[in-house]
């Protein structure tokens, strides 16, 4: 027997995450495909440990929110579904890894853990930008100055822009699991 090395890509869980009720969440159906599991076992696992994920960790879609996802793809592969959906916010991710205890969703699920962290970071970064840019505008309009200072306020923006546009990337640990033939 041989054994292949699957990688699952950032770009591919970054793909998996939607935004519902103005929170990030990744679909039962994608957390099991991510998992190498059905989506029916998948969730029979959830509602074995109901308990574990309250209305803010994970929830069903209503037929509008599902409707409005669906109509954001153009073809849509997800065929005729009886049930709704089930939606799971980052913490309702990193509990499934309390559920789920095979070794491909431990990796899987430290990868979307990893991938929902860094998204809370850049956005925190770009905030902090934009704040600055704020900052620089108001004390712009408070001081009209020289054009040297003018020219020292826009080389400023521009580094922030710089910054925002081309933020530090990390080294990436590839993460995947072993699949047997």
């Amino acid at each position: 027997m041989q054994s292949n090395k699957i990688i699952i890509t950032d770009d591919i869980i970054l793909t998996k995450i939607y935004l519902v009720r103005g929170q990030k969440v990744m679909l039962d159906r994608d957390l099991a495909e991510l998992y190498g599991v059905e989506t029916k076992k998948f969730n029979q696992a959830v509602k074995r440990n109901k308990n574990r994920f309250p209305e803010d960790f994970s929830f069903k879609l209503t037929e509008e929110e599902f409707e409005n996802l669906r109509s954001q793809f153009v073809t849509s592969s997800w065929g005729g579904t009886r049930y709704f959906p089930m939606a799971f916010t980052e913490q309702g991710v990193a509990m499934l890894s309390s559920v789920l205890n095979s070794e491909i969703a431990i990796n899987v699920n430290i990868q979307i853990i990893r991938i929902f962290t860094r998204m809370r970071e850049m956005l925190q970064t770009h905030k902090d930008i934009l704040m600055k840019l704020e900052e620089l505008q108001r004390n712009d309009r408070e001081q009209r100055g020289t054009l040297q200072e003018h020219d020292e306020r826009f080389q400023q923006i521009f580094e922030c822009l710089n910054q925002l546009l081309n933020p530090p990337n990390p080294p990436r640990r590839a993460i995947g699991f072993n699949a047997k033939d």
